[in-house]
């Protein structure tokens, strides 16, 4: 071993001054590189995941749609055989007419909106649609006298309100 002299200067492991810094910078843009490409990613994957979601919920509601419409097909068939039979015997049709009223009626309840039974129950506008008034003799004040249009569907999903003429006092 050659002994240093005065002048010289020991070796070190440090780069030029300058090229720590270049060397920071080209590791920091490729970590914004990498990390602008993983968003962009999740971005595109995110957006893959709306429209899929889209999708579905359309061809769900397209499979809903095909399911009421094959519940109401039995009644269209007995409506149409109703009046295939109307110019031979009216009381055999009006029969029919309320055979079929009764499973339309079936069907909305399967539908889970049966025919609501609202006379003489307590008058409440969130499931009633007043009318009209009437006093009748032995009514209630304030309940269904009678019902003009039934309504269909549990208190908390009304699918239809029923219409109905409200008993009052006498005046």
């Amino acid at each position: 071993m050659t002994a240093m002299s005065d002048h010289e200067v020991a070796p070190t492991n440090e780069a030029p001054e300058g090229v720590d810094d270049a060397a920071e910078h080209v590791d920091q843009a490729r970590q914004v590189a990498e990390l602008e490409d993983a968003w962009r990613r999740t971005a595109a994957e995110l957006d893959n995941v709306r429209k899929r979601c889209a999708r579905d919920v359309l061809r769900g509601r397209e499979q809903e749609r095909a399911a009421v419409a094959a519940s109401w097909l039995p009644v269209v068939d007995n409506l149409e055989r109703a009046l295939e039979h109307a110019s031979s015997d009216s009381d055999s049709v009006v029969e029919g007419v309320r055979a079929v009223l009764a499973q339309a009626v079936g069907v909305l309840a399967d539908l889970g909106y049966p025919q609501r039974d609202d006379a003489g129950r307590a008058f409440d506008p969130a499931v009633h649609e007043a009318v009209g008034t009437v006093y009748e003799e032995g009514s209630v004040p304030g309940t269904v006298a009678h019902v003009v249009r039934p309504g269909y569907g549990p208190d908390d999903r009304i699918l239809r309100p029923a219409a109905v003429v409200v008993a009052t006092r006498a005046s």
